[in-house]
């Protein structure tokens, strides 16, 4: 059994979904191990993880559209706004999607579908530069 370690970083402009299957899927072709089986984690609180529809830019969009609708900017419904306005719904959009993502890899390459693509989920406006650990295990 092998293993190989990594951190990423993906600069992010503003709130949103931003695709990074690309780097992920070079990074574990790169590793040379076979079968295996891939973990992401996202290493903020304000930031999350998601596999998702690649082909249709409407999904994302209406992805960002329902999360401001479930966690919107609302000052006067939060306590906590340390960072600004868009600091609370940032956790919350967090809290409801996942900070981790198994995924496994089988012949060298992720086993994502067809359509499926990874994301960072950005939730804050301003750019930042959100840190990710990889973490692959297999032979």
């Amino acid at each position: 059994m092998r293993q190989a370690t990594a951190t990423i970083e993906i600069a992010t402009e503003r709130q949103g979904l931003v695709e990074m299957t690309g780097e992920v899927a070079r990074w574990v072709e790169a590793q040379a191990i076979a079968e295996g089986l891939l973990t992401l984690f996202c290493r903020h609180t304000s930031a999350s993880l998601l596999i998702q529809e690649n082909a249709a830019p409407a999904v994302r969009s209406d992805l960002e559209a329902y999360f401001a609708r479930i966690a919107p900017e609302d000052p006067r419904a939060y306590a906590h706004d340390d960072e600004g306005p868009d600091d609370m719904p940032a956790h919350l959009r967090t809290a409801l999607t996942q900070v981790q993502l198994s995924i496994p890899v089988v012949g060298g390459r992720l086993a994502l579908g067809t359509w499926q693509g990874i994301y960072l989920f950005e939730h804050r406006r301003r750019p930042h530069r959100r840190s990710l650990a990889l973490h692959l295990i297999g032979e």
